[in-house]
């Protein structure tokens, strides 16, 4: 996995429509856990629609420099084991 936001956007691009798993910081030594599916990406974000049983919102969106960051990591499931970080795992 690449280290720039571009890279990200493409890794994504493939990814649309695929279930994810999302860790974002919460901020204050707080991780919010949340599942849905990857719904559209654009230039600057991308846009999780959110399993409604879970959460309390529809769709979230975030920034690809909060992945570049590792404000957020996301993980996909369907036989595709992409880690997108910036570590490049």
């Amino acid at each position: 996995m690449g280290k720039t936001l571009m890279d990200i956007k493409r890794s994504l691009d493939e990814n649309v429509g695929k279930r994810l798993t999302l860790k974002a910081n919460g901020g204050r030594r707080k991780t919010i856990q949340r599942s849905g599916v990857l719904e559209e990406t654009y230039p600057s974000v991308f846009i999780v629609k959110l399993d409604q049983d879970e959460n309390a919102f529809e769709r979230v969106s975030y920034s690809y420099a909060d992945v570049l960051t590792e404000t957020v990591e996301i993980t996909f499931f369907e036989g595709a084991s992409t880690d997108i970080a910036a570590g490049g795992q």
